[in-house]
């Protein structure tokens, strides 16, 4: 069973910036959409941005101008880089993989921690 792997989450200060980087355990079939969601403590999860098969980004208004996601389709990997973290972006940080043509796939991975403190 192919697992999505996460890494680079940690503690930083407000302020400061990470980057996450997920990529497949194993190999897969070729992806159209991928994104992070996030969940806060005693929250739902969220979505946090998304970049599909043409590029296209979208972001959840709180991130806009701080977050940027970026893909690399050969290694199947997806991004995201955080800047000017806020302690309300603490939570786990979630990777997503769906393709959406037959055979429909929706991968995840275990999460990342990001703790911000102020």
């Amino acid at each position: 069973q192919v697992q999505l792997v996460e890494s680079g989450g940690g503690l930083v200060q407000a302020g400061g910036s990470l980057r996450l980087s997920c990529a497949p355990s194993g190999s897969i079939l070729a992806i159209n959409v991928m994104a992070w969601y996030r969940q806060a403590p005693g929250k739902q999860r969220e979505l946090v941005a998304r970049i599909d098969s043409g590029y296209t980004t979208n972001y959840t208004d709180s991130v806009k101008g701080r977050f940027t996601i970026s893909r690399d389709n050969a290694k199947k990997t997806v991004y995201l880089q955080m800047n000017s973290l806020k302690p309300e972006d603490t939570g786990v940080y979630y990777c997503n993989m769906r393709r959406d043509w037959f055979p429909t796939k929706d991968y995840w991975g275990q999460g990342t921690q990001v703790t911000v403190s102020s």
